[in-house]
């Protein structure tokens, strides 16, 4: 493993060796065992057939592990893949006692494989942030705070958006890596540009297993970096709420006690919004873009906006409509209450922090 600034799960990247040794392989099923026999003996690929432990050890050379992982998928189902268990050992030994933590399935070492590019990525610290303004919706020239947005490079330095590097992420069981290294590169970019609004960090709660232990990281450079803890608010990602509402509920309460706010993003995409909105009690709650956009339009969407925004009201939770496109939407929400705007109307992420933006009047 490779340490990134210290260890434990979120702190370390998975090794990707691709020199030669012996990949030892328990498939689930004899069946199994029989096509990855016939497949490794059609082609030509030097093996040992271990039956009493339903094993196959296959000799592996230089670049052999890139090759077969890319292989076996198309031999075995997705099902026989995950309960594949893997091993890989350098050189020409046994595996010993120190090796068997580090058996894994399959489908995991063939998706490291596939992914090694965000391995590299990651220990190369090729990450950036975008800033995208929000501002205040009475007054678009005022800005309230910058969202930071992860993005990639490659070693070309062209961008890497950031769903190709969360999709991969999420597949080769590199998430808490990448959201620890967002929320770093998010707090390392803004002190580089002496942000001087609030920051609003995306925070991913499946990639956080104990907020005391996975979060203190986050809490140091923070503090390190000078930036008041009022002006910070996480987001709670939609697509990665944590099942269990107790542990959310951890994570927001030792932000909470760190001096943070908390958005809810995505407000009105998932079916768990209203309840977490009692549950988490946020300062701040995002109007999900999908019902934002053609809002002024659509008496559907209007009603439930207007409904959710009287709510914010009532509870004294601040509201940003996000992905604000046109005048119009821009206008709707306007008369409708909400506190702050976010949107291409009113500016696209940028590599630096908007010291202003345009006023835009009905």
């Amino acid at each position: 493993m490779t340490p990134l600034n210290g260890c434990g799960r979120c702190q370390t990247l998975p090794e990707t060796p691709d020199v030669p040794g012996r990949l030892f392989l328990w498939p689930p099923l004899g069946h199994s065992l029989g096509k990855l026999v016939a497949h490794l003996r059609d082609s030509g690929d030097t093996f040992q057939l271990r039956t009493d432990v339903q094993c196959v050890v296959v000799g592996m050379g230089q670049g052999g592990l890139r090759k077969l992982s890319a292989s076996l998928p198309n031999v075995l189902t997705a099902e026989e893949v995950r309960g594949t268990r893997a091993l890989f050992v350098e050189g020409d030994g046994e595996p010993g006692m120190a090796d068997f933590p580090r058996v894994d399935s399959l489908q995991r070492l063939t998706t490291l494989h596939q992914s090694g590019w965000l391995v590299d990525m990651l220990a190369e610290s090729r990450l950036t942030t975008f800033f995208q303004p929000i501002v205040h919706a009475q007054d678009t020239s005022r800005v309230f705070a910058h969202e930071a947005l992860l993005r990639g490079r490659d070693r070309d330095g062209a961008l890497v958006p950031p769903n190709r590097l969360f999709d991969t992420a999420r597949e080769a069981d590199l998430l808490f890596q990448l959201d620890l290294a967002a929320r770093t590169t998010a707090i390392r970019e803004a002190v580089r540009h002496q942000l001087s609004t609030h920051l609003f960090i995306n925070f991913t709660p499946t990639a956080i297993y104990d907020p005391a232990y996975c979060l203190r990281s986050t809490v140091a450079a923070i503090r390190e970096s000078g930036i008041p803890e009022s002006h910070v608010v996480f987001e709670i990602i939609e697509s990665d709420r944590a099942a269990n509402a107790a542990h959310l509920r951890a994570i927001v309460d030792f932000y909470r006690a760190a001096g943070f706010k908390v958005a809810l993003d995505d407000l009105g995409a998932g079916y768990s919004s209203l309840n977490l909105i009692h549950q988490l009690r946020p300062e701040f709650m995002k109007l999900d873009m999908e019902l934002v956009r053609g809002v002024h339009a659509d008496p559907y969407k209007a009603s439930i906006v207007q409904k959710l925004l009287e709510i914010a009201r009532q509870l004294g939770i601040q509201t940003v409509a996000e992905g604000i496109e046109t005048p119009e939407e821009l206008s709707w929400v306007r008369r409708h209450g909400v506190d702050f705007v976010q949107g291409y109307l009113i500016a696209k992420p940028a590599g630096a922090p908007a010291s202003t933006t345009p006023r835009i009047t009905d």
